[in-house]
This record gives structure tokens, sequence and C-alpha cells, in this order.
């Protein structure tokens, strides 16, 4: 399913990002389910040794365990986006709740950031009903990806997560990665080199 998101989701889903422009040298690294202490401030530490920009969607329940980590983002002057308050599937959830819970997390977000721009939103899992998508795209930009690491499946050993990267990451790519607990291994590995390689190509990161 993960595979077949991006692949269909462009012709099914028109209005949601799924990459940027195939023209430019620019790629948009994006991290997933923080924001944590074991993992955020060292992705941080890693972009700004590369000075990269990137766009973090975090868990609201996150956000209010561990504040300080969100600043620390926002002082990198990365991007923060939505994710629900606890990692819920919009297709196992009554759209009244799933709805709640972005509501809910970008009163959070907001308490934190002050900006003219459209919210960023990505759904967990890469799923939301038809239904949902529509009133969530009357507030918000909806984020997805044309490049899942897989960072967190421990089934995928740290080097078929690079090679899923190099294989699939072509200009205007929106890669997913994830701070989490269960990614950290292959993040640790992979992300170094995602960005060495692609700073050596001459690419730039970005946030959105």
């Amino acid at each position: 399913m993960a595979e077949l998101i991006p692949l269909l989701g462009k012709l099914l889903y028109p209005h949601r990002i799924w990459h940027s422009s195939r023209k430019e040298k620019v790629l948009y690294l994006t991290f997933d389910d923080g924001p944590i202490p074991e993992v955020t401030p060292w992705v941080l530490q890693l972009l700004d040794q590369f000075q990269a920009k990137a766009t973090f969607f975090c868990i609201g329940e996150n956000i209010q365990k561990h504040p300080a980590v969100l600043q620390a983002i926002l002082k990198e002057e990365h991007r923060v986006g939505n994710h629900t308050l606890q990692h819920v599937n919009g297709w196992k959830t009554p759209s009244e709740e799933y709805l709640r819970q972005i509501h809910d997390t970008q009163q959070l977000i907001n308490k934190y950031v002050s900006t003219s721009a459209k919210a960023l939103f990505r759904p967990p899992y890469g799923k939301s009903t038809s239904s949902q998508a529509k009133m969530i795209l009357k507030d918000y930009e909806m984020v997805m990806w044309d490049v899942l690491s897989k960072d967190y499946d421990a089934q995928i050993s740290k080097e078929k997560c690079w090679k899923r990267l190099l294989n699939h990451t072509k200009n205007g790519s929106i890669l997913v990665f994830h701070d989490s607990i269960k990614a950290k291994k292959n993040l640790e590995y992979v992300l170094p080199k995602v960005l060495a390689h692609y700073s050596k190509l001459g690419y730039r990161f970005d946030a959105f």
C-alpha cells in the first residue's frame, strides 16, 4: 500500500502535494511523528551541518510532552506541520474525531508559530477519506510524498533503506523520514548519506 500511494495519489488526489517541480535540483526532507528528545535534536544538528531546511510533521501529544524540542525546530527556521494529536488513521477514525485531532494539534502549533502561510498537514499512514480531505483542504495544504524511506520498518536493513532512497529520489522529490525511536537505527545511517550524496550532486534542501 505504501508504494501505491504516491503512484496512484497524483491521479486520484491532484489537490494534494506529491512533489515539487522536476526542473530544479531541490529536495524536500520531511520528518514525521516527532518531536522527541531522543532523535529530533540529532536530526537538527545534522541538518545544520549541511545548511539544509526541512519540514517536521508533528504529533500533538509529542508537542505537549516536548515543547522545547518543537522550539528548537523553529529556532533553526524549519517548517512545522500537523500530523494529528495521536497519529490516528483517517480510514479507521470517525471524521468528527479525526478533524478534532487536527484542530487541537494546530492550536498547539499556533502557540509557537505565527505565519500568514497556509498551515501544513500530512495524514498519518497517508490515509484520510475523501470527505475528510475535502474539509482539511479548506484550511491546510496536504503534503504527501513520492519517496518513502521506510526507516521505521525493522524488517528493512539500513542498506536496503538507502537503496530505496537512491532508486526513487529525483528533482523535486518529497522524502519521508521519521524522527522516532522506531526509525532511529535506519535514520542514523541513511540521513547523513542522503545529505552528503545529494549535496555533492548540487541539490539544495528546502522546507515548504
